[in-house]
């Protein structure tokens, strides 16, 4: 008999431990386990791990990792299926539907219904500083990008793809990617994010930045006070010196979600 764990948690053995006997055996239900699975995901708002799904079904987790294996070959059509208008995906440490990439301008426009509303590119450079260099925070980011992120981290983190995740000593909030970063962009993990060496200038041509910095920053210091209090934000993390970049950035309650990748959630 496998080993009982508190919280209804699959153990070294990858039978789920319950707390309550099942009411129900799910071989007996209508379509058999499968169909169960496929039940389970169709209510899922997030991604569901192999083990949650074992524990509820009360399977074994490595029986449940086959059964997703079969059903995401068969959405795609392999054997002698047919392809279907939806993927089972496992991103961000789960499984869930998605629309297949193949209809992604008919669930585009039927989403979006003509109205486009993407992420700016300082909104995109910001973001891609944060994933990169998490945690992080936005006196950091700002003096990558060398412009006040105040507000673009703003308009990230109420689009749920940036969250405060810990505090520095010095007060500052440290900011991290969120799972529905990872979920957006079809990624398990930090680690497939692409490499950024490739990317990166030589060493020549990186020679006299830093001198150049320093003048900057010499310069913002001797600049005349125009009477205006720092912010507190800004007093923590030496942001009040740098030029907003969010000006132009729309309102995050007047824009509606960002256009779907090929595999928007159905």
């Amino acid at each position: 008999m496998s080993a009982q764990t508190p919280d209804g948690v699959a153990d070294e053995t990858g039978v789920p431990a319950t707390v309550d006997e099942l009411a129900f055996d799910v071989a007996d239900l209508p379509g058999g386990a499968e169909a169960a699975v496929e039940a389970v995901l169709m209510v899922a708002d997030e991604p569901v791990s192999a083990v949650e799904i074992a524990t509820v079904l009360g399977l074994a987790t490595t029986r449940v990792e086959a059964l997703l294996d079969e059903l995401a070959a068969e959405y795609r059509g392999v054997g002698q299926s047919r392809p279907r208008g939806f993927e089972l995906r496992n991103v961000a440490g789960g499984w869930r539907f998605y629309s297949a990439p193949a209809h992604a301008d008919v669930v585009g426009r039927f989403v979006l219904d003509g109205q486009t509303a993407r992420l700016t590119q300082a909104a995109l450079e910001t973001l891609a500083v944060i994933a990169y260099r998490q945690p992080v925070t936005r006196g950091q980011v700002s003096a990558v990008r060398g412009v006040n992120v105040d507000s673009v981290v703003r308009t990230l983190a109420a689009r749920g793809l940036v969250a405060e995740i810990g505090t520095e000593p010095s007060g500052a909030v440290l900011y991290g990617t969120t799972t529905y970063f990872l979920e957006r962009l079809g990624m398990t993990s930090l680690d497939d994010l692409p490499p950024l060496a490739p990317y990166l200038p030589d060493i020549e041509s990186m020679s006299g930045i830093d001198e150049e910095l320093d003048d900057g920053r010499r310069g913002a210091r001797g600049r005349p006070d125009d009477g205006a209090p720092a912010s507190a934000a800004g007093a923590v993390d030496g942001t009040d010196l740098l030029p907003d970049d969010g000006a132009d950035e729309p309102d995050v309650q007047d824009q509606p979600d960002q256009q779907p990748d090929e595999g928007s959630q159905p």
